[in-house]
């Protein structure tokens, strides 16, 4: 017994003075000396030492850019570290109740893949900032390091790292909480996010059943063509062109589009970008998987059709005079923003728009008829869909949603009554929504009811208007014209060789009143 308490006291007071010697080591002896004996070190212990390893730093060099690989190793060793490592380190995510487990700092794991063992390990490291300072900063770094036998490289570089980044990925995303991202104007060109948990889905969108259908296997036939697009030669992305009155369903139907593909929503606001090159910096931090929005894109900047027109009136108030008070204001404001519609349409189609994959290009519009034809063509929204008014198929989506009803005696009235009238699915929603606990689907209906004879005696009254004002205006043209035409049979009189004008006398009076013409 005292032999083996010898024994350990004597490694113990080894261990002790090695310690010592490599702490005098490194405080006397200067970096590079340490830094070329640990080269050589490596070599000769690597000519021994029959394992090799992978390092995989968490943020690469370009912008300081976290590694799209790294957080692919991290969601793949989360399955295998909750099950397998010692020590583990949990956290919450935004809007979840379930916790995440994931390896701590020097930890490790092993994992087997077609019979060969290998070893991942979870490093942590801290390093001086180079900074002038009497206290001088620490910055972190994370990598993960995997080990593995120097027979089994051409396996592990050939099918294994790609095995773990596929496995990784999709881990991801179906652990992963959507994202709505905005464009924050405070920090140049970055994007800032909150959770996205929209709940409408395209069950609930109210929509002629087969125009949704429509749109939901041209969804999921573009969530699936990676090698199809790769084939034709395009980029990976589709555009879809969302049009018609407001009030019809445009938003609703990019957040169904959202959780029906499991994509993140980046709602770009084209007002807040300063110039192309910042529009382009925008996309190139776009994920894969996402869908790119703007709305109301015939609001945004100068991007519609009247672009020579504009040009005209510009060209013509150039003459006038202005007061410059008031123009130093407008000058102002057109100059905030200087996208142009050619950066526009290079961001959705030209070369920068292969910088990612998977990713759906998303306008709105109320007014489609206002936009560049050069903006909307096939190849750049690739689908038009249309959205309008309230019909009977849709109805009867909300009247399920809304009220638990799939059929009523009042449906046959409602139906005629939307043949006859324009209502939007956000008005019919609203007259569908129970206003307090008394109130049931009848009272509801009734509601809607009601509320569509109202709209349709105001669109008939406004429609008489519209008619009562064009005749006016006809009529007011008509003398217009007639008065015009009078005016212009004034002739010139030439008498005793001087020429006088005889104003609003015609030709036959002047011959009358004895005057040679």
């Amino acid at each position: 017994m005292m032999k083996m308490g010898e024994m350990w006291a004597q490694l113990g007071s080894v261990m002790a003075s090695m310690m010592f010697v490599y702490a005098m080591f490194k405080q006397f002896f200067p970096d590079d000396l340490g830094n070329i004996l640990d080269k050589y070190t490596k070599k000769l212990v690597g000519y021994v030492y029959p394992y090799i390893q992978i390092s995989f730093d968490e943020y690469t060099n370009e912008f300081h850019k976290r590694s799209e690989v790294y957080a692919s190793i991290q969601s793949y060793l989360s399955i295998k570290s909750s099950t397998r490592a010692k020590r583990l380190k949990a956290h919450d995510v935004k809007g979840s109740t379930a916790l995440v487990l994931g390896m701590d700092d020097n930890e490790e794991v092993t994992d087997e893949f077609q019979g060969i063992k290998l070893w991942w390990a979870s490093m942590k490291s801290a390093s001086k900032k180079s900074s002038f300072s009497f206290y001088p900063e620490y910055e972190e770094r994370k990598q993960y390091k995997l080990t593995f036998h120097r027979r089994h490289r051409n396996i592990v570089m050939g099918s294994y790292l790609d095995h773990v980044r596929q496995e990784g990925k999709a881990i991801a995303v179906s652990n992963r909480q959507r994202k709505l991202y905005i464009n924050n104007t405070e920090k140049g060109a970055k994007w800032s996010h909150v959770v996205f948990e929209h709940p409408a889905t395209f069950d609930t969108l109210a929509m002629e059943p087969k125009e949704k259908q429509s749109i939901i296997n041209d969804l999921l036939k573009f969530s699936k063509g990676k090698d199809y697009y790769k084939k034709i030669g395009k980029a990976w992305k589709r555009g879809y062109l969302l049009y018609g009155p407001p009030g019809t369903g445009k938003s609703t139907m990019i957040s169904a589009m959202s959780n029906l593909m499991n994509y993140d929503v980046y709602d770009l606001e084209l007002t807040a970008v300063k110039d192309n090159t910042e529009l382009r910096k925008l996309l190139i931090d776009v994920t894969g998987k996402a869908i790119i929005v703007i709305e109301d894109i015939d609001c945004s900047l100068d991007l519609t059709g009247q672009r020579k027109k504009k040009k005209e009136e510009k060209e013509k108030k150039d003459g006038d005079e202005k007061d410059p008070i008031t123009k130093r204001p407008e000058e102002e404001e057109a100059t905030t923003s200087k996208v142009t519609l050619s950066g526009l349409l290079n961001f959705i189609d030209g070369i920068w728009s292969a910088c990612g994959g998977e990713r759906l290009i998303v306008f709105t519009t109320n007014y489609v008829d206002k936009l560049d034809p050069a903006l909307i063509r096939r190849g750049r929204m690739d689908k038009h869909i249309q959205l309008s008014y309230c019909c009977f198929e849709a109805f009867k989506v909300l009247a399920r949603n809304y009220l638990d009803v799939e059929s009523h005696e009042l449906f046959g009235t409602i139906e005629r009554l939307l043949g006859e009238t324009d209502m939007t699915p956000a008005d019919v929603a609203e007259n569908l929504m129970p206003k307090s606990d008394t109130e049931d689907a009848d009272s509801c209906l009734k509601s809607l009811i009601e509320a569509l004879e109202a709209a349709k005696v105001e669109a008939r009254v406004k429609a008489e208007e519209e008619a009562s004002k064009k005749s006016e205006e006809e009529a007011k043209l008509k003398a217009e014209k007639e008065k015009e035409k009078f005016a212009n049979g004034k002739d010139e009189v030439t008498c005793n060789g001087t020429k006088d004008e005889v104003k609003g006398t015609s030709v036959a009076e002047v011959k009358e009143n004895g005057v040679t013409p």
